[in-house]
């Protein structure tokens, strides 16, 4: 029988838990180890939508990449929207379980994924922030290269279109695209780094304004593409590595967690 606990010691297998960031909480946010565990529920985020999908579904346990408990709590009550969501899991017995910065640098992780949906090869970190115990470097942001150079608009054509986003926010460089970096999620503070590194375009979100002005001066394509979209190619991963090293188990990605920010009209 698997429970809660052997679903956390594969995630660690996966994704150490020393690799996550200093600021990050990861690991069993609601739950009991011991608790026996049948079906999975797979989102980026544990929200009330994904939680009745869950309970519907009868999932003991929800996996997410975002932390449903970031900020320390002091109390939990309706009147929060994560008390909500911690009183709920608890009256039906659901656990709940993140692996944020940990996920994000992970080989087959974050981005790994997001690297390869943009048809690219990984060829090294961007800015690694640690060392593994065997002495290697790890971190966030992934340097790669395209099979052959695409313009400026055919690449973003081919990011919109992998990363199914309503819209993009970009300024365009000045050359033809082949060696690109990409960082899912709010990847705006390592741009100095990939101007450094002379990549063509990067693929990140949560851009501010001086650094698309940064970016238009050194002739970088730089495309923000939306933190949900750039984010959530890992959750088929998580399905996949569930589903494969827990064959008894139904592992489902969630259906009712669209895109967060949406383009009007």
């Amino acid at each position: 029988m698997v429970r809660v606990r052997d679903v956390l010691r594969c995630m660690d297998e996966a994704a150490p838990f020393y690799m996550k960031m200093d600021f990050d909480n990861i690991g069993l946010m609601v739950g009991d180890p011991s608790h026996p565990v049948t079906r999975v529920l797979v989102a980026l985020d544990a929200t009330e939508s994904v939680i009745a999908e869950a309970e519907a579904f009868g999932a003991e346990l929800i996996v997410t990449h975002h932390p449903l408990i970031f900020h320390p709590l002091k109390a939990v009550s309706a009147a929060d929207g994560v008390g909500r969501r911690v009183m709920r899991l608890v009256r039906s017995d659901t656990a709940v379980m993140s692996f944020h910065t940990n996920l994000d640098s992970a080989v087959g992780g974050v981005n790994d994924a997001l690297m390869e949906v943009l048809g690219g090869r990984v060829t090294g970190l961007l800015a690694p922030h640690g060392i593994h115990p065997d002495g290697t470097p790890y971190g966030i942001a992934r340097l790669g290269e395209l099979p052959e150079a695409l313009s400026v608009e055919a690449f973003l054509e081919r990011v919109r279109k992998a990363l199914n986003c309503a819209g993009l926010r970009y300024v365009a460089g000045d050359r033809p695209i082949r060696k690109i970096a990409c960082c899912g999620g709010a990847g705006g503070g390592e741009l100095g780094e990939v101007l450094a590194a002379g990549c063509d375009a990067y693929v990140t979100a949560d851009l501010k304004y001086d650094q698309y002005l940064s970016a238009q001066e050194d002739g970088l394509t730089l495309i923000d593409a939306d933190h949900f979209c750039t984010e959530n190619v890992v959750v088929p991963k998580l399905r996949e590595l569930l589903a494969k090293r827990f064959p008894e188990l139904e592992v489902r990605v969630a259906e009712s967690l669209a895109q967060t920010v949406r383009a009007y009209p």
